[in-house]
């Protein structure tokens, strides 16, 4: 009976990896459509409009990433639909000078870092942006 349920389980979670379909990589400059949701203009002139977990939502409602060239990690939902992966993965990257840069955002009076903006968590300063090069070094 549990080798039959764990099976089952094994199953369900197998085809469900299937049923995602294939990681996909969109690239385009972070801009905003009249009902105000995240989108990206791709060098082809199409429109992509993006959807997320929560957090990435809020990393790319951050009007100081308006207008940057993004670098996106996720599978596309629709010809004109992109969900962008899970957070923890870093699937939302900035591209600039031909570099790749994780979004972060610093508290320079705590010294804090977190990964979607907001304010300090200790001193409720307004976070600030801070692009960084994957595994860089953190701040002193």
């Amino acid at each position: 009976m549990h080798r039959t349920i764990l099976l089952a389980g094994l199953l369900l979670a197998g085809l469900s990896c299937l049923a995602e379909g294939p990681k996909s990589t969109v690239r385009g400059k972070l801009t905003e459509t009249a009902g105000k949701k995240p989108a990206l203009a791709t060098a082809e002139g199409k429109i992509v409009f993006l959807d997320g977990d929560a957090e990435t939502l809020s990393v790319l409602d951050d009007k100081r990433l308006s207008g940057m060239d993004l670098e996106l990690t996720g599978q596309f939902t629709a010809a004109s639909r992109f969900t962008v992966g899970p957070f923890y993965l870093r699937s939302l990257l900035v591209l600039k000078n031909g570099k790749k840069y994780e979004v972060t955002y610093w508290c320079n009076v705590c010294s804090i870092r977190t990964y979607t903006p907001g304010k300090c968590r200790c001193c409720q300063q307004e976070t600030e942006l801070d692009l960084r090069e994957p595994d860089a070094e953190p701040k002193p």
